[in-house]
């Protein structure tokens, strides 16, 4: 069985624009999808969760193999979730192109073949890809490369590929609750998210957002819940409490923030996951030991061990 991606022809804008839309669909109509998150569980399953990927092919690879869903199983995969985020914006450019839509399509790739076992959420990268809005990376303006590469790449049908990159984008969840595992004890619900909004932001943000469909009005830059939700950074113990206790979350797993050893925990309950840099890691929890901050941490795997093995 190979990966679902394996026979898409990444320079045709049909199959790329099949591949989004069909994950497009698998997105929003998944059985997990609860509001504007996904709600797994209570279950005993193992979660292989990333950080930031920003175009990291090898890594792509990496975890979902690990999740077993490509090549190594015939028939349905174990019970095993996936969660994917800011999948977009490389760091390593041709002649000032950005092709990390192909990246954008194995997500969607995999969300349609496995739509219960990935969970591929909402990052500030990919909303800001879909309004325009600029980031600058090392000078470079990381929206107009993307736009160039699919311009290169696929000419004049270069807006109907825009537009179903868009749909795939709006279709995204916030985030993905797995709730505390079957076994009695085995800790509280683990919550994985972009981020979530900034101490400087909260009054303005909807704290129901994540019980109920996105808007357009939540993506309005700067204003909307789910961009704050996705835009937050060093959060202080109090927002995090606050948080946790409202929506009944005892562990949140992040990306958004620089993590140079891969990881790190921010007290009380929060781990950041970096998965785009040498030392990038991703986390394989086994949900029923429980999901302490410190135990998902102590599950990370650095992608550099994880391809010589």
């Amino acid at each position: 069985m190979p990966a679902p991606w394996h026979d898409i022809d990444m320079r045709s804008p049909e199959q790329v624009i099949d591949t989004l839309r069909a994950g497009a669909q698998a997105s929003l109509h998944s059985a997990a999808r609860r509001g504007s998150i996904d709600v797994v569980g209570p279950t005993d399953a193992r979660a292989i969760l990333t950080g930031d990927l920003h175009d990291n092919p090898v890594g792509l690879d990496i975890v979902a193999a690990e999740a077993g869903l490509t090549g190594q199983h015939d028939g349905p995969p174990p019970s095993t979730h996936l969660v994917l985020h800011e999948v977009i914006h490389s760091g390593r450019l041709i002649h000032g192109l950005d092709l990390s839509y192909r990246s954008l399509v194995k997500a969607a790739a995999l969300k349609s073949a496995y739509p219960e076992h990935v969970h591929f959420l909402l990052a500030n990268h990919e909303l800001s890809q879909i309004s325009g809005a600029g980031i600058v990376k090392e000078g470079v303006s990381v929206v107009e490369a993307f736009n160039d590469g699919v311009a290169y790449v696929f000419g004049s049908a270069a807006a109907a590929v825009t537009e179903a990159i868009n749909s795939l984008v709006r279709s995204l969840p916030l985030g993905v609750r797995f709730r505390g595992a079957a076994q009695p004890g085995a800790g509280p619900d683990l919550l994985c998210a972009h981020s979530l909004p900034g101490d400087d932001r909260i009054d303005r943000f909807d704290t129901s957002i994540i019980d109920r469909p996105t808007t357009e009005d939540d993506y309005s830059p700067r204003q909307g819940s789910a961009y704050l939700m996705v835009w937050g950074r060093d959060h202080s113990p109090g927002l995090l409490t606050r948080l946790g206790d409202l929506w009944g979350v005892g562990c949140f797993v992040l990306g958004h923030e620089k993590a140079d050893e891969g990881s790190f925990v921010r007290a009380p309950n929060v781990v950041i996951l970096n998965s785009d840099h040498s030392n990038g890691v991703y986390a394989n929890v086994a949900l029923r030991e429980g999901n302490s901050p410190d135990r998902v941490k102590t599950s990370c795997v650095r992608f550099a061990g994880s391809a010589q093995r």
